[in-house]
């Protein structure tokens, strides 16, 4: 089989990162000048280019070329090419949840005025991202509750130590809190779960974009709400770019397996 070359657009430092695990592992890698002639194409997320840029690059793309990266962006479906997103892996989400759990951790060590042994913290959402918060603060002293829509979500996380609430729960508890962290992308932190906090709390959003707290109620009331989506690639670059790239050489023997 002849040798496939992969093009890494983007020079973010998770781009850089996943373009050297990617020739560590043997394969034969380009930047955005190699595009013509790849057979595929890894894109940065979020995609940092105007559409017009991006129509253009994708237009160099050869047939039959694997487009990889984030979400599909609707120029690549109006000209026909094949796109993954790698983002939606299991792999690559889990891999993922470690820097952003730890990246949270950072934001709140920065911004609290008070240890986290034996704060009490609510944390709303139980999936992968979750779970590796609730886990990481237990381990670090904190009474976290987690509120989950899922009661076996809430089951698993009393089962790992932590108390447990369902969402429609969360403005009767809310006033045990001053901390909160979101990893749900919808409205959770509505106004009146934020009204209910204590005055000056810290809320820390991990969502996505436009993630699930009222940050204008939120302002108005006092407290401190970051939206902090898209933490591996700040925080720790060098792993989520290893992750990447694992998960695409992942991809790439699965494509290559069937011819």
């Amino acid at each position: 089989m002849p040798e496939r070359t992969i093009a890494v657009v983007g020079e973010d430092r998770r781009q850089a990162a996943a373009a050297r695990a990617l020739a560590a592992a043997g394969r034969r890698v380009g930047g955005p000048e190699a595009v013509p002639g790849a057979d595929y194409v890894l894109f940065p997320v979020p995609l940092a280019m105007d559409e017009a840029r991006l129509t253009a690059l994708l237009r160099r793309a050869k047939p039959g070329a694997l487009l990889l990266g984030g979400k599909a962006p609707a120029a690549a479906a109006a000209l026909g090419l094949e796109w993954v997103d790698c983002f939606a892996r299991e792999e690559l989400a889990v891999c993922n949840a470690v820097p952003t759990a730890e990246g949270c951790i950072g934001i709140l060590l920065a911004r609290r005025t008070r240890t986290l042994w034996d704060a009490p913290v609510l944390v709303t959402g139980y999936g992968r991202v979750g779970q590796a918060v609730a886990d990481r603060l237990t381990a670090l002293g904190a009474r976290v509750t987690v509120g989950a829509r899922s009661p076996a979500q809430r089951a698993l996380a009393r089962s790992r130590g932590g108390a447990a609430l369902p969402l429609e729960g969360l403005a009767a508890a809310a006033p045990g809190f001053d901390t909160a962290v979101n990893t749900i992308p919808a409205p959770v932190l509505t106004g009146p779960v934020l009204a209910a906090l204590r005055p000056g709390s810290l809320i820390v959003d991990l969502a996505s974009a436009p993630g699930g707290t009222d940050f204008a109620a939120a302002a108005a009331l006092g407290h401190t709400a970051l939206l902090a989506s898209g933490l591996p690639a700040r925080c720790a670059p060098d792993s989520a770019g290893a992750y990447l790239a694992q998960t695409v050489l992942h991809i790439m023997e699965e494509r290559e397996a069937v011819g």
